[in-house]
């Protein structure tokens, strides 16, 4: 019987745990929150749950910084912040596993309304999205697989360790060029930043799993190479010989 070989061909990585689920989460917070916004004219979630400096230092809404990254202001918003989720987070939570990678997003996402509220403190201008948390992404990604080849625009490939020096150079300028834009440019860097000081810096506890992680390697290796030093010590009926 003649067999053929099967070809895959796919655009993208394929969604892993820990990213399909952010997505799920996401979405569904968007239609419960944007699609009745529009229709009802129902601002309540973004007033509450958004992130606006103001009402965590002075109000103390400190769920803020954390809610405010599954609220979105329109379809293009959400999509283009799913689909970087997608493209470069599946990449880190393959290397890095869906806990730390969560771990991570969560810190690039509050770090960077942190940075916000404290550049800010007294801003009355309500910020939602995860974007902060996907500049943190993809400032990874470029420390990680620095020559992987990004496509500027869709149309011009680049490393993609000059794409994320491109992107944060654009958001440095944004945020003083359209420092009353809808757009939170000190998010962004915010995000950048966060994701830098844990990577480069201060991040200790992933530092401490990769440690964990290649003793539980070298411990299994030496495991394996004792079972295999006493399977050959062995003859063929199963019997120890000298």
């Amino acid at each position: 019987m003649v067999r053929y070989r099967q070809m895959e061909v796919s655009f993208g990585p394929p969604l892993t745990w820990m990213v399909r689920r952010l997505v799920i989460v996401t979405a569904a917070i968007f239609l419960l929150t944007y699609l009745p916004g529009v229709v009802f004219q129902w601002g309540l979630p973004f007033q509450l749950f958004g992130l606006r400096p103001y009402d965590v230092t002075h109000r103390f809404y400190l769920w803020q910084p954390l809610t405010y990254l599954f609220l979105h202001a329109g379809f293009f918003h959400i999509i283009f912040n799913l689909f970087a989720l997608w493209m470069f987070g599946s990449e880190l939570e393959r290397t890095w596993g869906p806990h730390q990678f969560l771990f991570y997003f969560l810190l690039t996402g509050v770090g960077a309304a942190a940075f916000d509220v404290i550049l800010q403190p007294s801003a009355v201008t309500s910020t939602i999205g995860n974007s902060g948390a996907v500049y943190g992404i993809l400032l990874a990604y470029g420390l990680l697989f620095p020559n992987r080849p990004i496509l500027l625009w869709l149309l011009i490939p680049v490393k993609a360790k000059w794409f994320v020096l491109f992107m944060g150079v654009v958001e440095f300028v944004s945020s003083f060029s359209n420092p009353g834009s809808n757009v939170s440019h000190i998010a962004h860097l915010g995000g950048m930043l966060v994701g830098l000081l844990y990577l480069r810096g201060g991040g200790i506890p992933f530092r401490l799993q990769l440690r964990y992680h290649e003793w539980r390697r070298a411990r299994l290796r030496r495991k394996f190479e004792d079972y295999m030093r006493k399977e050959e010590g062995k003859d063929e009926s199963g019997r120890w010989i000298n």
